[in-house]
């Protein structure tokens, strides 16, 4: 970390420079689908962000159910490493330690699986990934972010998105640390995004000058992934 964590000037930092990021993609964050799409399909009430509540071809669930690759990959707290890298001029490794000492966020929001199930008002706590980006120092070129997971999985967001405030790396849900099958101990959340864009078990971040494709963007999944325009595959 390049700050003492235990110093209130250090955080003030911390957010002056989050904020200093996200107004370079100010624009675009509010050209993107889940903010300005005229038409946004979907039913119910409008969500946090004017959309429908439940985007189309979605049906809410109380359950949660546990997608993944296969592998549950056991990482302790006191081995987890977040690894920040790529086009940045900060490469960054953050233990389970500096990343607590960052300044933490609680917000709730919806879960909207590509499988056709929405599971609504989860409230999380963690840390907003564009707090840690920004500690990075992303190059004037960088576009896109690449998540890597300790099981392998990879997915793609544009820097536009994965620097929305609702954007999390999030370490606890509903009150107790997140359990290993939904990611623990860190996962990332992208409530405006269907959820396989958020990485379980994420273990790097690699920022980058031009877009590449994920594990499921490979396989036919949609690259943009906009729950309400039913925006599931290529």
């Amino acid at each position: 970390m390049p700050d003492d964590p235990s110093d209130s000037d250090a955080e003030a930092r911390i957010v002056e420079g989050r904020l200093k990021l996200r107004q370079r993609f100010l624009d675009k964050m509010n050209k993107s689908a889940s903010l300005a799409d005229p038409k946004p399909l979907g039913t119910g009430a409008p969500n946090r962000h004017g959309m429908p509540l439940i985007p189309v071809g979605q049906t809410e669930t109380k359950k949660w159910p546990v997608l993944d690759l296969g592998r549950h990959p056991q990482v302790p707290e006191a081995q987890w490493k977040l690894v920040v890298d790529g086009a940045v001029e900060n490469p960054l490794t953050l233990s389970w330690a500096d990343f607590l000492a960052l300044p933490q966020v609680e917000d709730t929001s919806d879960f909207h699986c590509v499988t056709t199930w929405s599971k609504l008002d989860i409230p999380w706590k963690g840390v907003q990934l564009s707090t840690v980006i920004a500690l990075a120092r992303p190059a004037a070129g960088a576009t896109h972010l690449m998540t890597h997971g300790y099981d392998g999985y990879t997915t793609n967001l544009a820097l536009e998105e994965a620097l929305k405030d609702d954007v999390l790396l999030a370490h606890t849900v509903y009150g107790e640390r997140l359990p290993v099958e939904h990611g623990g101990p860190v996962r990332v959340v992208t409530p405006q995004l269907y959820a396989w864009k958020g990485a379980k078990w994420i273990h790097r971040l690699e920022v980058l000058t031009r877009n590449q494709l994920g594990y499921w963007e490979l396989r036919g999944y949609s690259n943009t992934a906009h729950p309400w325009r039913n925006d599931r595959y290529s």
